[in-house]
């Protein structure tokens, strides 16, 4: 029988384990005032130990997967094992800092149609990390390929789905806050689902996102909850071709489920297609 509690934070790890340490760190460091849980997944990095940090971390739930079953899925992992009336969906290579998952839980108390949050990203240096975009509508993304989202980045037209000129010091709801420090409520888990694994890296929290708008659940950003976030942790350790071959196809895959049947979108669909699959041949 499951004992429920306030927070569940799931960490996926593959590779980082320097930084799942240092992440793991700061929580012990910084915990909520409420019952929370910590459930690591690590998809068979050759730089884990699980003894050790078993050790070192003797309240956190290890999972240890034979092979890299992807971001996704490892997600999935967790939040099948969480119990959480709120689930963290938190990057090894960010840090959270005082009060953060306090104030994660107390916005997503007060917003109750909040089906997930994002936390207010920050480099080590300190500089603002642009973590809000819009969906990835063809429209914008056409707009991004192009080039005329760098020509006009303040044009709410043409800048639509890097938000350039979005204001990173007050509430906003938004579309998709970047996934590396992301607060869902389970009562959303339960009417949404879980992550689609056909997006193993890149877009599986978009898909989920776009998934909850469109049942009905809002989506914020909150600069009360600050999170450091190292960046590319995982996905450094990966040839940037590789990675840009896969970020293109989960952006095809993810047309291909919400916009292929939409008036029009055929159209888009096949020129962004193009543009990504020559921009993947050119490395």
């Amino acid at each position: 029988m499951r004992c429920w509690m306030r927070l569940s934070v799931a960490i996926v790890n593959w590779n980082t384990s320097d930084l799942l340490a240092a992440c793991l760190d700061s929580i012990v460091k910084y915990p909520p005032s409420c019952d929370y849980e910590v459930i690591v997944v690590d998809n068979a990095s050759a730089d884990f130990n699980p003894e050790s940090f078993r050790t070192r971390f003797p309240d956190v739930k290890f999972v240890v997967n034979d092979d890299n079953a992807g971001y996704a899925r490892g997600n999935n992992q967790a939040i099948g094992l969480s119990t959480g009336d709120y689930i963290l969906l938190l990057n090894p290579d960010t840090e959270v800092t005082e009060g953060t998952l306090d104030a994660l839980i107390s916005f997503m108390e007060s917003y109750s149609q909040a089906g997930a949050a994002g936390a207010k990203l920050v480099r080590p240096n300190g500089v603002i990390d642009h973590s809000v975009r819009g969906f990835p509508y063809p429209g914008p993304i056409a707009w991004e390929f192009i080039g005329l989202s760098r020509l006009f980045p303040e044009s709410r037209i043409f800048g639509a789905y890097r938000m350039t000129g979005f204001m990173y010091d007050k509430i906003a709801e938004v579309d998709q806050p970047m996934g590396s420090a992301l607060i869902l409520n389970r009562k959303a888990v339960e009417a949404v689902g879980l992550l689609d694994e056909q997006f193993p890296i890149f877009f599986n929290e978009v898909d989920w996102l776009y998934r909850a708008k469109k049942l009905g659940w809002k989506i914020y950003f909150t600069p009360d909850a600050i999170v450091i976030h190292h960046g590319a942790g995982s996905t450094s350790k990966v040839a940037k071709r590789k990675m840009a071959r896969e970020s293109h196809e989960s952006l095809m895959r993810f047309y291909s489920k919400h916009f292929r049947g939409k008036i029009a979108a055929p159209i888009y669909y096949f020129t962004i297609a193009c543009i990504s699959i020559s921009r993947i041949l050119r490395g």
